[in-house]
């Protein structure tokens, strides 16, 4: 694997702290933490085995412990109730932000079926992105014979950055394969 952490620290924030200008290197803007969710939602009602399978495959692929979410009010025209789960999600810090982040850019997304990038303008305004995909099989360590169902995750990535124009570059630096304007999936 290859150390994106070293990366950041040779390459990248010297390359930030030039493009925008910075007068310290600690100004530049770094990855703080990145949240995978699955949300199985009312599934989880008629099979309860189904957050038990979500759990298996975001285990796998980001090789840490994660926690079932529950839903914290009754909504009974989603027949849905208080206290019964409806996803999972897991934080990364550290070493394993940087391992998955590596995966996610060169292993994961290639893999993506009609793949023309992700979307360039996801960020929420204070340099945060939070990236939607469709399939959990694009992982390698997830082994398509014993998948239940296909289920989708969402990524966020969250940075230390001001704006999004800081994170869409931090990001990019990182290897993130934008798509064109108009160019999408």
């Amino acid at each position: 694997m290859a150390d994106l952490k070293g990366q950041y620290v040779k390459e990248i924030r010297p390359a930030l702290v030039k493009e925008f200008s910075y007068s310290n290197l600690m100004q530049a803007p770094k990855v703080d933490k990145i949240v995978v969710n699955i949300g199985v939602g009312r599934e989880s009602a008629d099979n309860g085995k189904i957050v038990d399978f979500a759990v298996s495959d975001l285990e796998k692929i980001v090789g840490q412990k994660v926690v079932v979410t529950k839903a914290k009010t009754s909504i009974a025209s989603f027949k849905l109730r208080e206290g019964r789960p409806i996803g999972v999600k897991v934080t990364l810090r550290g070493a394993r932000m940087y391992d998955f982040l590596f995966r996610l850019i060169n292993l994961a997304l290639p893999r993506t079926r009609d793949f023309r990038g992700v979307p360039a303008d996801a960020f929420d305004g204070r340099g945060n992105y939070t990236l939607g995909l469709r399939e959990q099989i694009i992982f390698p360590e997830i082994e398509y014979d014993k998948v239940d169902k296909v289920r989708g995750m969402e990524v966020t990535i969250v940075t230390t950055a001001k704006t999004d124009e800081e994170g869409r570059a931090l990001l990019r630096y990182f290897g993130m394969p934008f798509s064109k304007p108009g160019d999408q999936r």
